[in-house]
């Protein structure tokens, strides 16, 4: 998908239209997690009603279809308050080796207020203008319906004061840096600075963001990534591509999500068990300081030409039927060409 400008404006505004007015039971999925698991954070819940995720430090978070949070990883961070009129989360802390953890979650909520818990982060805002969240090491950004950025808490070196304007339309916060995209298709950071990590590219082409702890990354309206900051072990060095829609910084690594489904990983080399799980049925992608996070589409309908469960019937379904165009399905109706490999959800 090619991107402009406008579109990202137009994103904006449909993403808070979506969240605000439209049953988000059709983009809900189910939640995959791998990575660092000391805290739990890696284990999701069941379920395949998860239509937002959050991955901070050592806690990890999940926006349900009802407007309800799910919170999971260290317990005095996850634990959501009850409600089921959220429409937003983020999840922000860091670790301080050998002394202690540190984190916080915020939601949004449908009014535009904002709720906050865990470690505390003061300056907290009052007000119901508010159409977007971000969460840092230990400061919080919230990006107003005027098109204004208000931040709090720690702010040793700016990351939590903002620059004036009213034309900002996202907002990311990493461990002390911050960065917002303007209507224009441009890119502000400020903040800690002492990698680069908050001195984003010039140009004008850009359709999102997202700070990691001392790296960021940003989507071009190409569909290419372009990656700044602290770089050891090549996580601010994305793959040569022009086919992502989504993008993840975490603490030591990196996410982007494929046009086709499918999720890429690059920067600190892992254990196996830190690879993305394969497949191209994901949506949506989160990175924490070193734990990840995505959503398993849930197909809404059976279709009978979708033979490999990728909720549509395109050329990759014909290129199976072709594959397979002597197996007779009336006769062998469980054959794996015939049906979907895996239950879909049949609407009464």
């Amino acid at each position: 998908m090619r991107y402009t400008p406008l579109t990202a404006v137009l994103i904006e505004v449909l993403a808070v239209a979506l969240c605000l007015c439209m049953p988000q039971s059709a983009f809900a999925g189910s939640i995959v997690a791998w990575g660092d698991n000391s805290y739990g954070q890696a284990t999701p819940p069941d379920g395949n009603d998860f239509v937002a995720i959050a991955a901070g430090d050592g806690h990890s978070l999940a926006l349900t279809s009802d407007g309800s949070i799910v919170g999971w990883g260290t317990s005095l961070y996850s634990k959501p308050p009850d409600g089921n009129d959220f429409v937003a989360i983020a999840a922000g802390g860091r670790q301080i080796p050998k002394i202690r953890f540190e984190g916080h979650s915020l939601a949004l909520k449908s009014d535009g207020s904002i709720v906050k818990w865990g470690a505390p982060i003061y300056g907290y805002p009052d007000g119901n203008d508010f159409i977007a969240i971000a969460a840092g090491g230990d400061h919080i950004l919230a990006l107003k319906s005027d098109g204004s950025i208000f931040g709090w808490g720690q702010n040793a070196d700016g990351q939590a004061t903002p620059p004036d304007g009213s034309d900002f339309v996202t907002i990311s916060a990493g461990a002390g840096h911050s960065l917002a995209l303007k209507s224009d298709g441009s890119i502000v950071g400020w903040g800690w600075n002492h990698l680069g990590q908050a001195s984003p590219p010039n140009g004008n082409d850009f359709v999102a963001i997202d700070a990691g702890s001392y790296h960021s990354l940003a989507l071009k309206s190409d569909g290419s990534i372009v990656g700044w900051g602290d770089n050891r072990n090549g996580r601010a060095t994305p793959p040569d591509s022009n086919d992502f829609v989504a993008i993840a910084a975490g603490g030591l690594h990196s996410l982007a999500l494929k046009s086709d489904g499918s999720i890429v990983r690059w920067g600190m080399k892992f254990q196996s068990e830190y690879t993305p799980p394969t497949g191209n049925d994901f949506v949506a992608i989160a990175a924490g300081y070193n734990h990840s996070l995505a959503i398993k589409k849930n197909c809404q309908y059976v279709l009978k030409g979708d033979l490999n469960n990728d909720c549509k019937v395109d050329f990759s379904d014909f290129a199976i039927m072709a594959a397979n165009w002597l197996i007779d399905c009336d006769l062998n109706p469980e054959y794996p060409a015939c049906v979907p490999k895996i239950g879909a959800v049949i609407p009464p």
